[in-house]
């Protein structure tokens, strides 16, 4: 049995000096220490043995199986350290070899044209309010002087999710959840993502953005209005834009206006774009409407106010010569890149 043993050794310090890798040292591990391997086979024979030989035999097995651990443990280290040091020669990279191009994303034409939008407005002291675009009807349409019965609410036809919940046809709801929530004075703009039931076309769609502007203080007139329409116009096409106020309705506002800015292709002296007019209409807007104003909580007698509405893809379409709504929506790369 002594011999079986020293035989053991003799064999495991052998065959561990050839191992290349850890799966062949795992099964040698098996082999001479498993429940079914050398040793153990080994250690099953005491039995026949003396009780004096017994304990000599038990120490020396114990120590053969010892010292092929220690070998295993040995030889297992020096396979680890091998296969990393292959591993990073196999990985090693050239530093001097030129890298890939990576595309960098860019902001989108309507995100381009909103921020120099609110630069622009918060520039004239302007903050920027937000809201719900699942709407109540109220603050959609009956706040806004526009009853359920009212004629205007047909030209904003839109998606109904109960009968007095909707998807909100414009950012003008922002402006009555804001004089609700703070006393004058109040002067902000309202960008965000309204809905109508319009088909799409070129310059339809059912859901586009608007941008809405606010201001509630004392003594505010129709020239306030112009003068920052006039400063905003400036300010995004140029020290030679010129505006033209019309006489319109809205319902929300009187007197109301539409406003018109000088065709910034021609310069105004008429072109296919202004359809030779010289004049391309960029928002309505106008002194808010009493009304409105007491439907807000603002004590009409004491306060007046103005508003207006831009829509953000006809101010984005001006501003890059676009001439098809739908391509700001189809997120087409040829025509992203562009941008």
């Amino acid at each position: 049995m002594r011999e079986q043993l020293n035989k053991i050794r003799e064999r495991a310090e052998a065959q561990l000096a050839s191992l290349e890798n850890m799966q062949e040292l795992e099964d040698l591990r098996v082999q001479m220490l498993g429940k079914k391997g050398e040793i153990t086979s080994i250690l099953k024979q005491m039995g026949s043995l003396s009780a004096e030989e017994r304990p000599k035999m038990g120490q020396l097995a114990n120590e053969v199986r010892q010292n092929i651990e220690q070998l295993i443990k040995e030889k297992g280290q020096l396979l680890k350290q091998a296969e990393q040091q292959a591993r990073l020669n196999a990985e090693t990279l050239d530093v001097t070899l030129p890298g890939e191009a990576h595309a960098i994303g860019h902001k989108h034409p309507l995100s381009i044209v909103l921020d120099e939008v609110k630069d622009i407005f918060i520039g004239m002291g302007f903050q920027i309010a937000t809201g719900p675009e699942v709407e109540w009807d109220y603050y959609n349409f009956e706040a806004l002087n526009l009853p359920p019965d009212h004629p205007a609410r047909d030209t904003q036809d839109t998606f109904y999710i109960t009968e007095k919940m909707l998807l909100r046809t414009q950012t003008s709801p922002v402006q009555i959840r804001v004089m609700e929530k703070q006393a004058p004075p109040i002067r902000i703009i309202a960008p965000g993502r309204v809905y109508r039931s319009d088909a799409v076309d070129a310059t339809h769609s059912p859901y586009f953005h608007q941008i809405e502007g606010l201001v509630v203080d004392e003594g505010i007139t129709m020239g306030d209005l112009k003068g920052n329409l006039m400063q905003f116009a400036k300010r995004l096409y140029g020290d030679n834009t010129q505006l033209r106020f019309r006489p319109h309705h809205f319902p929300f506002t009187e007197p109301s206006c539409e406003v018109d800015v000088t065709c910034f292709k021609c310069g105004g002296k008429g072109c296919p774009m202004c359809k030779g007019e010289g004049w391309v209409e960029i928002l309505g807007g106008g002194m808010v409407h009493p009304k409105v104003l007491q439907n807000g909580g603002v004590d009409a007698e004491k306060y007046s106010g103005y508003a207006f509405g831009i829509g953000l893809e006809r101010l984005t379409m001006f501003r890059f010569n676009i001439d098809d709504m739908r391509l700001l929506f189809e997120n087409d790369i040829r025509f992203l890149d562009q941008f």
